[in-house]
């Protein structure tokens, strides 16, 4: 037995040295308070409803750790889980330290914002019509006799107030820079005006077909 613990004592006091010295490492070096922005992450949304306020994308969140354990922090995010939420209405959702994703060692300490409210509307669809936009370049001495846009209508998608407003899209502009007389189709994507709206097809475009005649 006294055999075991005296073979290769120096190897063995040698890994027993560096163990200690990466402990002492690591619990013996002082915390720090650190302030870092963090990105907000917002999960399980819910099926038949919209966020409709404005969203919070990043929050500074006070964290205290060894400098090691704080130099690991570039993964961190802050996740608002919308799981359960079936009703429309506003929800505020708390920032602790249960809902940020630290690593093992760092203390969360508080966030700035501590909460985050959210507005929650029914997602609805409606037809509004397609309105072409022309840019300013029809060449001198003609003019638009006859367009025809298909599709005419659009559907949109989006929260429940937001869809209301709106009332039609709105092409990209239509140029004719080097237009001769005669037929042009142009093909062209719609905008809805809200960034949250969107078309139900949003790689759709629209085909505008005009006819251009001489200025009489």
């Amino acid at each position: 037995m006294t055999g075991w613990f005296t073979e290769n004592l120096g190897l063995k006091l040698l890994s027993l040295a560096v163990a200690l010295l990466l402990w002492l490492a690591l619990v013996g070096e002082p915390n720090t308070t650190s302030a870092i922005v963090v990105p907000v992450q917002y999960h399980n949304l819910p099926k038949d409803l919209e966020i409709s306020s404005e969203f919070v994308h990043s929050a500074y969140v006070e964290v205290r750790g060894t400098r090691a354990r704080l130099a690991t922090l570039g993964n961190a995010v802050v996740v608002i889980d919308l799981a359960g939420q079936t009703q429309p209405g506003e929800r505020t959702f708390p920032i602790l330290g249960s809902n940020v994703n630290l690593p093992p060692g760092v203390e969360f300490l508080r966030a700035i914002p501590s909460q985050i409210r959210l507005r929650l509307e029914p997602r609805i669809m409606r037809e509004v019509p397609v309105m072409v936009r022309y840019g300013p370049s029809i060449p001198q001495g003609l003019q638009i006799a006859r367009q025809q846009v298909d599709p005419d209508a659009v559907r949109i998608v989006g929260p429940a107030s937001n869809v209301q407003r709106i009332d039609h899209v709105q092409t990209d502009p239509v140029e004719f820079l080097h237009a001769t007389e005669g037929e042009h189709t142009v093909r062209v994507h719609a905008y809805a005006g809200d960034p949250r709206v969107r078309l139900e097809r949003s790689d759709l475009l629209i085909t505008v077909k005009v006819v251009l005649n001489k200025d009489r």
